[in-house]
């Protein structure tokens, strides 16, 4: 009996979680497909994940990675089976942003620990403020704009340096999340494609 609470127990919880993703993707125009992390780079100096989604499943190089909570990272290797993900902390991941606030862009760069971002070139005299909200900005054309990336913790600025030192706590949950959703963030294009492949194939 206890085996079966347990188990049960573990139903829920996933449940709730699925039931998060669900909800964070009934605000998407873009087609979603819900994975599940398989494995985790143990390696200190990189934060990279392994999914169980491959090319079969329809995963593409330069998907979007969102967690119930925020952005969490894009995929970077597709296999038959299985892709491997960059988590927006990683030391060589860079992410366009903006302050929810008045727009302000910046990029957010990966500093390697799962609890911190740092906005690069912001200005000293910028109009940035702890607990300012952070989203992405929609150009590099991985990310549309509006998904939430994390909140401001923390601004350090230099006296006699161009810029300031700001730092941004992720929103998403990158050491706790199990399920993810990988996005399409191209589907009318897509859907163009298709039809004009359709097209010439007729011909």
């Amino acid at each position: 009996m206890s085996a079966r609470i347990e188990k049960l127990e573990a139903l829920e919880a996933e449940n709730r979680r699925l039931r998060n993703l669900l909800g964070s993707s009934e605000k998407m125009i873009e087609r979603v497909l819900v994975a599940e992390l398989i494995s985790v780079d143990m390696d200190p100096f990189s934060r990279r994940i392994v999914l169980d989604k491959g090319a079969r499943d329809g995963v593409s190089a330069g998907q979007a990675l969102i967690g119930s909570n925020g952005v969490m990272g894009q995929i970077v290797q597709v296999g038959p089976f299985t892709s491997n993900a960059l988590l927006i902390t990683d030391p060589s991941h860079a992410l366009p942003v903006q302050i929810h606030r008045n727009g302000l862009r910046a990029v957010a760069l990966g500093t390697g620990p799962l609890n911190l971002l740092k906005l690069s070139h912001v200005p000293n005299h910028a109009d940035v403020q702890v607990n300012d909200q952070v989203v992405t900005s929609g150009l590099g054309s991985r990310f549309l704009s509006g998904y939430p990336v994390g909140k401001v913790v923390r601004i350090r600025r230099n006296p006699g340096q161009p810029f300031a030192d700001v730092y941004v706590e992720p929103s998403a949950q990158l050491e706790r999340t199990r399920e993810v959703l990988l996005v399409r963030s191209d589907p009318i294009i897509d859907q163009a494609q298709d039809e004009t492949h359709a097209i010439w194939s007729g011909w």
